[in-house]
């Protein structure tokens, strides 16, 4: 089998940021671009506590879908299977550094969440006690400082 786009990127230099993926068209002619949103440098920093990832996919999740500018756009967001990030899938074709300010209005909100963890509740949430409430506030304000809130085109772009 073909190896998939996701497998070519030189994960031993890949460091956090946000990068587009892939771009796809639907055979009705949308556009579809998954971003990944590094956030940690993978094989070389810790990965993500699932519990701290899985806080994140419901509080990015909830802030994205009720962003005016931006939920009629929001196709998915989600966890990486390494835990290293995220996935986030808009319709249409977005720069980077405009995905990136996004996140970084998403981050700090989520850095400074009070309140209960929307949809974790045994009705709404397949696992909804496997969560991190404190380690996925303290993720999100690490990302935001470390990388968002001055990030380049190295952190933009894939390197080749």
């Amino acid at each position: 089998m073909e190896k998939i786009a996701s497998f070519c990127v030189n994960h031993l230099v890949l460091e956090p940021g946000v990068y587009v993926s892939r771009v796809d068209r639907t055979p009705s002619g949308d556009v579809l671009t998954t971003y990944d949103i590094r956030m940690t440098a993978p094989n070389r920093e810790p990965a993500l506590d699932p519990r701290v990832l899985h806080t994140l996919e419901h509080l990015a999740a909830t802030w994205l879908r009720n962003n005016p500018e931006w939920r009629d756009k929001v196709i998915y967001w989600g966890p990486m299977g390494c835990c290293t990030g995220s996935y986030l899938i808009l319709q249409g074709e977005h720069e980077s550094r405009r995905v990136a300010a996004l996140m970084l209005e998403m981050f700090r909100w989520i850095a400074a969440y009070e309140g209960e963890i929307p949809g974790a509740t045994p009705r709404d949430c397949g696992n909804w006690s496997f969560t991190d409430l404190d380690g996925a506030k303290a993720a999100a304000a690490r990302y935001a400082e470390n990388v968002l809130e001055n990030i380049d085109d190295a952190h933009l772009q894939y390197a080749d």
